[in-house]
């Protein structure tokens, strides 16, 4: 058995296209949207409105209480687990287990809204995205990955009905094992992206 990061990055050098084109489709998306705040301030102004109502119930009320305390390792464990668990597994790995590549659309909607949603349209949102630009990047790549799992899935899914004496079940599995290889390194990112995000809203943002 191949120790981590090495498959991860097998895969991540075998589907190379793929992973940059996701990662050009992703980050243009949030730059898109962000233009497209610029033109339309209500829509930002409304899809702000609907961020703040969603922190009043769970499990956003439960971040938004671990970052009033000023408690960086606390913030930043519920932040992980929010975006590993909810962020990633549920919204985009879990519907892509049924339905193919369901995973990757859903993560290029939500690169849209966070454009929409952070765009410096303000004095205030400008100093903001200075230092959470970085946050935006790494929880973004972990979702990226996570989008990527979603096609080394069914690429290798479809694939096995081209293998002889291979069909579709085996592809499948053989999918299931790349996820569970990129979810590695998935989570790492989303690791290290909360850590900074905790100390940069806390510390930085205030």
């Amino acid at each position: 058995m191949k120790a981590f990061p090495r498959p991860a990055l097998s895969l991540l050098r075998c589907h190379k296209r793929a992973y940059l084109l996701l990662n050009v489709a992703f980050y243009g998306l949030v730059v898109a949207g962000a233009l497209f705040a610029f033109t339309d301030r209500e829509v930002q102004a409304s899809l702000t409105r609907a961020i703040l109502e969603g922190f009043g119930t769970q499990p956003m009320s439960m971040a938004k209480d671990a970052y009033l305390s000023g408690n960086v390792l606390r913030a930043a464990l519920v932040t992980f687990l929010i975006n590993s668990l909810l962020g990633a597994f549920l919204t985009i790995t879990a519907p892509s287990l049924f339905i193919p590549f369901a995973g990757i659309a859903i993560g290029l909607y939500r690169a849209l809204m966070w454009g929409i949603a952070l765009a410096p349209t303000s004095p205030e949102l400008a100093r903001a995205m200075v230092p959470h630009s970085l946050t935006l990047i790494l929880e973004g790549q972990g979702y990226v990955l996570a989008m990527f799992a979603a096609h080394v899935l069914w690429v290798r899914a479809f694939g096995g009905f081209r293998k002889e004496g291979a069909g579709f079940p085996a592809g499948y599995l053989a999918g299931l094992r790349g996820t569970l290889d990129l979810y590695h390194l998935v989570l790492l990112l989303l690791a290290i992206a909360a850590i900074y995000e905790a100390f940069e809203v806390i510390y930085i943002v205030r």
